[in-house]
């Protein structure tokens, strides 16, 4: 009985969700944000109504502060008597959801974005949290046809693992789908509890030995780095999403041992 009622519960918020998507001023109100960005309004919109949240904080990277007054603003319009606390701490990974700050401030939830559930929501104490993964769109075409270019003639003896952070998680999925059609070999590894793809800067998998070149779907070197140093034999390649640039990527391995050496002998 409470399986069949949670889930008839489940059924009729997923209705109520799909109808506030319909609603013309809310479309109307998020074309001011990127397209290509999903924030997920309706869906934090009807989180704080759930919830019953009085007092809401909104947690970002510093990449998508520009951002945070227009969401704030937006939710607001679409909720009734909540006060809206933009955290001004930048986050700088899932591992540092500040539940305490929030909750310090009377806040009854918080929307962490732009990682993923590393830090588990039935983990906090006295407040809700709801993650946005923040998922871009991007040209994917370009993405595969520029893997294609590289590696097409020696497809057949290669696997290849994709990688990404939480963002490109679905471009990734889709590249892997036309290139595993094109006669690719394609593995998207996963380290626990992240989603399969993803890396942060202290989290990535370690591979296979049969895997043959790593590419990045990504801009910046923080999480790259990570899967470099768990996989120091494997090549790596970075795919830049903004600037559609496609790179070998080095790491100075030597000189990070040479450097650990060092800070243990001082110690």
């Amino acid at each position: 009985m409470f399986s069949d009622g949670k889930q008839q519960l489940e059924v009729n918020n997923d209705k109520k969700l799909k109808k506030f998507l319909k609603n013309p001023n809310l479309i109307k109100d998020l074309k001011i944000l990127p397209q290509n960005y999903s924030f997920e309004i309706p869906k934090t919109i009807w989180k704080i109504k759930s919830t019953q949240s009085k007092t809401v904080a909104l947690q970002m990277p510093e990449g998508l502060t520009m951002f945070a007054c227009l969401i704030a603003d937006i939710l607001e319009k679409y909720t009734q008597n909540v006060e809206f606390i933009i955290l001004g701490d930048v986050t700088y990974g899932a591992c540092c959801v500040d539940d305490y700050t929030a909750r310090a401030l009377g806040c009854d939830l918080l929307v962490h974005y732009a990682h993923s559930c590393l830090v588990p929501i039935q983990h906090t104490i006295g407040i809700h949290l709801l993650y946005v993964f923040v998922n871009i769109d991007i040209q994917i075409t370009h993405f595969y046809d520029t893997i294609k270019q590289n590696f097409n003639s020696n497809k057949n003896s290669l696997k290849i693992a994709l990688v990404s952070t939480i963002q490109f998680i679905a471009s990734l999925q889709a590249a892997k789908k036309q290139l595993e059609k094109d006669g690719f070999q394609i593995i998207i590894p996963q380290a626990n509890p992240l989603s399969p793809g993803e890396l942060l800067g202290c989290t990535s998998p370690k591979l296979p030995d049969d895997v043959s070149a790593i590419i990045y779907l990504g801009d910046g070197r923080f999480h790259l780095e990570s899967i470099m140093i768990h996989n120091p034999k494997i090549p790596a390649y970075q795919y830049n999403p903004y600037s559609h640039e496609f790179t070998i990527e080095k790491y100075g391995f030597e000189m990070l041992l040479s450097n650990r050496q060092k800070a243990i002998e001082i110690d």
